[in-house]
C-alpha cells in the first residue's frame, strides 16, 4: 500500500524542513514563521504587490542583461505578475515584525514566486535544480534594496488613495461651511465664551487645515519617488551591471506607472530612512488636526439636554448597554482613538529610523509596519467619518439662538462704540442679574433698539471688514 506524502523536504545550510505540498513557500519561511510568530498580522497587500513588482523588473532586467535564461525568466515574470493580481497572497506568511532588516519578507517573495514559476514550467515544487528562489528570483537583488524599494512604492500607492479619501472628508466640510454660513454661534477661548462666530466659519476652518495637511501629505511622495534599486546589499551595487542598473528601473517605472529616480546616493539611500520618517510626520500632524476636530465636534454634540448640543450627530448604534436610548458621538470617539494610534506609530518610526549603524538600518520590518498601519487606518476612518458623520451633521438652531442671546460676550462686539468702561459695567450686571445685553443696553440707554440690531448683525460680528471708524456712540 502506498503510502500517502503530504510534505516535501527542503534544506539549507542550517538544517532541513519539511514543508506542506500545497505551500508555496519554502524553509526560509517556515523558519521566519519559527522564529518571529509576533503580531499575527499579515503582510499588507499593497506591499506585497509592490514586491512582486520589483522582483519582475528586475527578472526583464535580468534577462536584459543576459544573465538570465528566458524561459526561467518569463516563468517569474508571469508568476510575480500573478501575485500583482492579488493571487497567492495567503502564501505571504511571514509575520510584519522580523529580525533580519526584511530578508525573511524578501525570501517568502523569492520562495513564492519561484515555485509558482516552476509550476509554470511543468516542475514541481521544491524543484530548485531548475530554478532557485535566490541564484534566479533574486538575482542582482539585495534585500536591503529590493524591500526599501517595495515599500516606498506601496507607500505612495496608499497615499494616492488616502489623499482620494482626505479630499472628499475637506469637500463634506467645505459644503458643511456653505450649510452653516448664516448660523450665528458663540466662540469660546479656555472652553469660555468668547465671542460670536459663524458656525459655518468654524467648519470652514476644518477644511482649512485640512487642506494644508492634503498639501503637507502630497509634498512627502516626492522623496519617496527616489528608490536605490540596484544599490545591492549596502548601495554600492555588487553583483549587478550597468545593463541591469538601468533596466531594472526602467522596467519598474513601466511596470509601476510612476515617474521613480534611483536614489542620487546608493549607499545614504540604503543607509537612511527619512523619507518614510517625513512622511510618518505629516501623517502625525494631520491625526493632531483631526484629533482636535474631532473633540470640538464631540464637545458640540455633547447633551442632549445638558450639554452644548449646538450640533447633532447621525446616530449609529445605541450607546449603552444600561443607559437606555443613549446614544453617543461613535465617529468621532473613532477619529480621536486613530489619532492616538498614529501618534504612537510616528513615535516607534521615529526611534527605528534613529536605530541604523553604518550600511543600514535593521529596523525597516517595525518601521515599515507602523507606517503602513497609520496610512491604512487613516484612510479607512476618514471614509467612515466623512460618510457616517460629518455629511449627516445638523445644526441645533434653537439651542444656537438660546446661547447667543444669554451670552455676555457679545459685549464686545458694541464696545468699539460705547466704550470698554461702559461695556465692561454692563457685562458685569449680566451675569449677576441674568438680563441679556440687549435688554441692558437698551435700559442703560447706551444703545438704541436699531443700532442694537445693526452692531449685533451675525455677519456684522463675525466678519473681519466692518468699518469700525464708524463715529461713536456718545451719551
Amino acid at each position: 500500500m502506498a503510502v500517502e506524502v503530504h510534505h516535501r523536504i527542503e534544506k539549507d545550510f542550517l538544517g532541513e524542513k519539511e514543508i506542506p505540498l500545497d505551500k508555496y513557500y519554502g524553509i526560509h519561511t517556515v523558519r521566519a514563521l519559527e522564529n518571529f510568530p509576533i503580531t499575527g498580522y499579515n503582510i499588507h497587500q499593497s506591499l506585497i504587490v509592490s514586491l512582486a513588482a520589483v522582483k519582475k523588473a528586475a527578472a526583464l532586467a535580468n534577462m536584459d542583461a543576459g544573465h538570465l535564461d528566458t524561459v526561467l525568466g518569463q516563468a517569474i515574470v508571469k508568476a510575480a505578475g500573478e501575485i500583482m493580481q492579488g493571487k497567492l497572497h495567503d502564501q505571504f506568511a511571514v509575520d510584519p515584525i522580523q529580525g533580519g532588516a526584511g530578508t525573511s519578507l524578501n525570501m517568502n517573495t523569492n520562495e513564492v514566486i519561484c515555485n509558482r514559476a516552476l509550476e509554470i514550467m511543468g516542475k514541481m515544487k521544491g524543484d530548485y535544480e531548475s530554478l532557485h528562489p535566490i541564484n534566479h528570483v533574486n538575482k542582482s537583488q539585495s534585500t536591503n534594496d529590493v524591500v526599501p524599494t517595495a515599500i516606498h512604492i506601496a507607500v505612495i500607492y496608499m497615499l494616492d488613495m488616502l489623499l482620494d479619501t482626505i479630499e472628499d472628508l475637506y469637500q463634506a466640510f467645505q459644503d458643511k461651511a456653505k450649510e452653516f454660513d448664516s448660523i450665528l454661534k458663540m466662540g469660546r477661548t479656555h472652553l469660555q465664551d468668547a465671542v460670536p462666530i459663524r458656525l459655518g466659519q468654524e467648519f470652514e476652518a476644518y477644511a482649512a487645515v485640512i487642506f494644508r495637511d492634503i498639501q503637507r501629505i502630497q509634498r512627502t511622495q516626492q522623496h519617496l519617488l527616489n528608490v536605490n534599486i540596484g544599490g545591492t546589499a549596502i548601495g554600492t551595487a555588487i553583483n549587478t551591471d550597468h545593463v541591469y542598473l538601468e533596466q531594472v528601473l526602467a522596467h519598474l517605472r513601466e511596470i509601476t506607472d510612476l515617474p521613480l529616480e534611483r536614489a542620487d546616493h546608493l549607499v545614504d539611500a540604503t543607509q537612511n530612512t527619512d523619507s518614510y520618517t517625513e512622511v510618518s510626520a505629516a501623517l502625525k500632524i494631520c491625526m493632531v488636526n483631526m484629533c482636535k476636530i474631532a473633540n470640538d465636534i464631540r464637545f458640540m454634540a455633547s447633551g442632549p439636554t445638558t450639554g452644548l448640543s449646538e450640533i447633532k450627530v447621525p446616530a449609529r448604534q445605541p450607546g449603552s448597554s444600561i443607559m437606555p436610548g443613549k446614544v453617543n458621538p461613535v465617529m468621532a470617539e473613532l477619529i480621536n482613538q486613530v489619532a492616538y494610534q498614529v501618534m504612537g506609530n510616528d513615535t516607534v518610526i521615529s526611534n527605528a529610523s534613529s536605530a541604523g549603524q553604518f550600511e543600514l538600518n535593521v529596523m525597516v520590518p517595525v518601521l515599515s509596519f507602523n507606517l503602513i498601519q497609520s496610512i491604512h487606518i487613516m484612510n479607512h476612518s476618514f471614509r467612515v467619518f466623512t460618510d457616517y458623520c460629518v455629511e449627516g451633521i445638523q445644526a441645533n438652531m434653537k439651542h444656537l439662538q438660546e446661547f447667543i442671546d444669554k451670552s455676555v460676550g457679545i459685549i464686545t462686539a458694541v464696545s468699539p462704540y460705547i466704550g470698554y468702561e461702559k461695556a465692561s459695567m454692563i457685562a458685569k450686571e449680566a451675569v449677576k442679574t441674568g438680563k441679556s445685553v440687549q435688554e441692558l443696553c437698551l435700559e442703560h440707554h447706551v444703545l438704541s433698539k436699531e443700532e442694537i440690531d445693526s452692531y449685533l448683525d451675525p455677519y456684522r460680528m463675525t466678519n473681519p471688514d466692518i468699518d469700525l471708524n464708524e463715529q461713536k456712540i456718545k451719551h
